[in-house]
């Protein structure tokens, strides 16, 4: 090696040298269009020795189809030489010495020679870029959506079929056009801004990811869209895949949903309002008719009755003014429904003590309304028997998710306790038969500890499907 640099005595050798070495295919031709050089890459490219081509007409490297007139396009060129792509815009073509054709990019140098000015061709095999290309024209044309394919300067190099259908603009329309041309007007401002911005980062994801996206027709109406960029590696640079959807019947179908389900809150919220209604004048009517008694025990059945149908009323004003119809806030109707008791029975709040520990679970209302009638009547009892005479104390209602996607409802109360000879599952008590049957109602298991102090647990499941 050393002894062939010690060789290099001119610039000439240094030029051969390096023409040598290059990978792409490198030919020199003088002014009659006659070889006088090619490298190592020439004969590998067109499967001819060197001995065979210098001295030949360059023509013997071109496609037969194309000989007659390439005397004239070479002559055309060899009057004003300059540095530039050959047959810009057009296919180009070698002949391989077997008589096959392959497509080329061309590049023409003007170079000074000894006597004559010569051409320097360099000259790439671009079969390999070809059929990636139509590879993915191929993947383009057979996608589901909206395919569009633009280059560094916003311009439309590919589109598919749906893309037409799209848009309403043939694919000649568009090859060729800033990418612009399909986004809306009013946002055709910020758009190159944007685009520039993504060149600066490329990556796969979603365009204006959180905000509503349009497109424009080519009829000049605009249509929403979902779009999803990806930046593919070329030997031309960088392209970006643009995926377009046309999600206007999506829309339409969220809107009629929208609209079906508000007028669905609407109707629920004047059905319980008119229950919540119904049951004040149910309430009302009991009221009036508790004014002609004066005999205690009817009189504790009405007001017991009365509490039980304002516990339901209490639960249908807070659906009513919930934005979910079908959920109650359970703190704020336990807290409600427990200081209505606490009125109706008269409670000394300084002798009795009223604690709620409620955990804001919301309930579907098949669970919501049984839950507040069993908390109406374990309350209930604890305010008209835990505490006689000037007995005092404390009753706490707790509410809590527990592991196993179960509820517990625990009623304690610090009084007096229940009597051992009371039987709890064979009591003719009105209130204590509806518990066990609001029980099985939730598919729950009640527990009972008669004193010190006095506690009802309640354990159900939570029912996450409302049906």
């Amino acid at each position: 090696m050393a002894a062939t640099y010690n060789n290099i005595t001119s610039s000439e050798d240094i030029m051969r040298l390096a023409f040598e070495a290059s990978p792409d295919g490198m030919i020199v031709i003088d002014r009659k269009g006659k070889i006088v050089f090619v490298n190592s890459s020439i004969e590998a490219l067109f499967g001819y020795q060197r001995e065979e081509l210098l001295g030949q007409e360059v023509e013997i490297l071109v496609p037969e189809r194309f000989r007659r007139q390439h005397p004239q396009l070479r002559n055309h060129y060899l009057e004003a030489p300059q540095t530039r792509a050959m047959g810009s815009g057009r296919e180009l073509y070698g002949r391989h010495r077997d008589g096959r054709e392959f497509p080329v990019e061309i590049g023409l140098n003007s170079i000074d020679g000894v006597n004559t000015p010569l051409v320097l061709a360099v000259i790439i095999d671009i079969t390999e870029r070809l059929r990636a290309q139509e590879m993915m024209r191929l993947a383009v044309e057979a996608a589901p959506n909206g395919m569009i394919i633009s280059d560094g300067e916003g311009r439309i190099t590919m589109v598919n079929s749906l893309t037409e259908n799209m848009f309403g603009y043939s694919r000649e329309e568009l090859i060729g056009q800033e990418i612009s041309i399909l986004v809306p007007r009013r946002f055709q401002q910020h758009h190159p801004r944007l685009r520039r911005k993504y060149y600066q980062h490329p990556e796969s994801r979603a365009m204006g990811k959180g905000r509503d996206l349009y497109a424009l027709h080519k009829d000049g109406f605009e249509f929403p869209v979902e779009i999803g960029l990806n930046p593919i590696e070329t030997a031309q640079g960088i392209v970006i895949l643009a995926s377009v959807v046309d999600i206007t019947e999506r829309k339409q179908h969220e809107e009629r949903l929208k609209s079906a389900l508000h007028e669905k809150e609407v109707l629920l919220s004047e059905i319980h309002h008119r229950v919540k209604n119904n049951l004040q004048i149910i309430d009302s009517l009991i009221g009036m008719q508790t004014l002609n008694i004066t005999h205690e025990e009817p009189m504790s059945v009405l007001i017991e009755s009365q509490n039980r149908i304002r516990t339901m009323s209490i639960i249908h004003q807070m659906l009513y003014q919930s934005q979910d119809f079908s959920r109650t806030e359970t703190a704020a109707a336990v807290s409600s429904l427990v200081n209505n008791l606490a009125t109706s029975y008269g409670i000394d709040g300084n002798r009795i003590q009223l604690e709620i520990d409620i955990d804001d679970v919301p309930l579907p209302i098949d669970t919501s309304i049984p839950l507040g009638l069993i908390i109406n009547e374990l309350v209930s009892n604890a305010m008209k028997h835990a505490f006689p005479e000037s007995c005092s104390g404390s009753i706490n209602i707790s509410l809590k998710p527990i592991p196993g996607g179960n509820i517990l409802l625990a009623v304690t109360d610090t009084g007096v306790g229940i009597p051992d000879d009371v039987d709890l599952d064979m009591s003719d008590s009105l209130g204590l038969r509806l518990v066990a049957a609001l029980t099985d109602q939730l598919d729950g298991e009640m527990s009972v500890q008669r004193r010190q102090p006095t506690r009802f647990d309640l354990c159900f499941p939570l029912q996450n499907e409302i049906v």
